[in-house]
C-alpha cells in the first residue's frame, strides 16, 4: 500500500526531475474539480480573499476565514488517503507577524483543525526566519514565498519583482536563507524567468514557479483564472477556457426556460354563489 503524499517527498520531486504541479482551491467543489484533476498539491491560497469573498487583496481574510475554508477543501478530497493531493495551506497576514508564540498558535490551529499538510508563508525578513525555524521545530512543514507578495501589496504593488542586479542578488540570498531556516519548498513569483532558473539550480529544495517562466521545479495557478471564472486575469496566468461565460449562458438559458412557463393564477378564483 503506497502512504501518502507529504511535504518531503517535493523534494524528491525534484531529485528525480518529476515536475510538480500545484493548484488552488477554496472550498469543497473547487478541491474535488483539482483533485480529479490530477494535481500533485492543492494550495488554500489567501487569495480566496478576492476570488470567494470578494475582497480587493488577499489582506482582509482572516485566520477563521482560512480555517474555515482549508476544512471545506480537505472535506472536498474523496479519493483514498494514499492518492490524495498533499494539501497546503496560507498563514494569512498578521498571523505570523506579530510573535512567534501567537506564529506558532495559527499555524497549528490550521493544521490541527484542518487536516492541511503544511503551511505558506510569505518572506524572507528575519523576523519571518525565525518563525519559520520555530515552526519546523515543532513539527510544522513550511513553504515560503519570494518575488511578488500579495500580502505586502502597499509597499510592494502588483508588479514583477527582482528586475536589477541587486534585487536579484538579495533574492538569491533570501532563497538560499529559506532553504536554511527548514522550508521543504518555496513558491518564486512574478520574478524574471533566468532569476527563477538560478534561484531552482541553487536550492536543493523545489522552487515552484507563477508567472517566472518554465525553468522551475514546478508550476502553481490559481485555478480560479484558469478556469476563467474572475473578470480578469493576470497576464502570466491565462484562462484555459471561458468559464464566467459558458456558465452565465447555462444560468440564462434555465432563467429564459422558466420565464416560457405558463404562469399559473396568483391568486384563487372566488367560488360561486350558493343557490338559495
Amino acid at each position: 500500500m503506497s502512504k501518502r503524499l507529504r511535504a518531503s517527498d517535493l523534494i524528491r520531486f525534484k531529485q528525480t526531475g518529476q515536475p510538480i504541479t500545484m493548484l488552488t482551491a477554496w472550498d469543497a467543489m473547487s478541491a474535488s474539480l483539482v483533485e480529479d484533476a490530477g494535481a500533485d498539491v492543492v494550495l488554500v491560497g489567501d487569495s480566496l480573499a478576492m476570488v470567494s469573498l470578494g475582497h480587493s487583496t488577499t489582506l482582509p481574510v482572516t485566520l477563521e476565514q482560512m480555517l474555515m475554508h482549508t476544512q471545506a477543501v480537505c472535506r472536498g478530497l474523496s479519493q483514498p488517503l494514499s492518492e490524495q493531493p498533499l494539501v497546503i495551506t496560507d498563514l494569512p497576514f498578521l498571523s505570523y507577524q506579530c510573535g512567534l508564540d501567537r506564529a506558532v498558535a495559527a499555524a497549528g490551529t490550521l493544521i490541527k483543525q484542518s487536516g492541511a499538510a503544511g503551511v505558506k508563508l510569505e518572506g524572507a525578513e528575519p523576523e519571518v526566519l525565525a518563525v519559520i525555524e520555530r515552526l519546523v521545530r515543532t513539527g510544522i512543514p513550511v513553504m515560503g514565498h519570494l518575488g511578488l507578495l500579495p500580502q505586502a501589496v502597499h509597499s510592494l504593488g502588483y508588479r514583477r519583482q527582482a528586475k536589477d542586479p541587486r534585487s536579484q542578488e538579495r533574492l538569491m540570498q533570501q532563497a538560499s536563507e529559506l532553504q536554511s531556516a527548514g522550508c521543504f519548498a518555496m513558491v518564486l513569483e512574478h520574478v524574471p524567468s533566468e532569476l527563477a532558473g538560478r534561484v531552482r539550480r541553487h536550492l536543493a529544495i523545489p522552487v515552484i514557479g507563477i508567472g517566472a517562466g518554465p525553468d522551475c521545479d514546478g508550476q502553481v495557478s490559481v485555478t480560479a483564472d484558469l478556469l476563467g471564472l474572475t473578470p480578469s486575469q493576470p497576464p502570466f496566468s491565462p484562462a484555459r477556457m471561458d468559464g464566467r461565460g459558458l456558465g452565465v449562458k447555462a444560468l440564462r438559458s434555465w432563467l429564459d426556460d422558466q420565464r416560457q412557463l405558463t404562469p399559473l393564477p396568483t391568486t384563487p378564483q372566488a367560488p360561486p354563489e350558493p343557490h338559495c
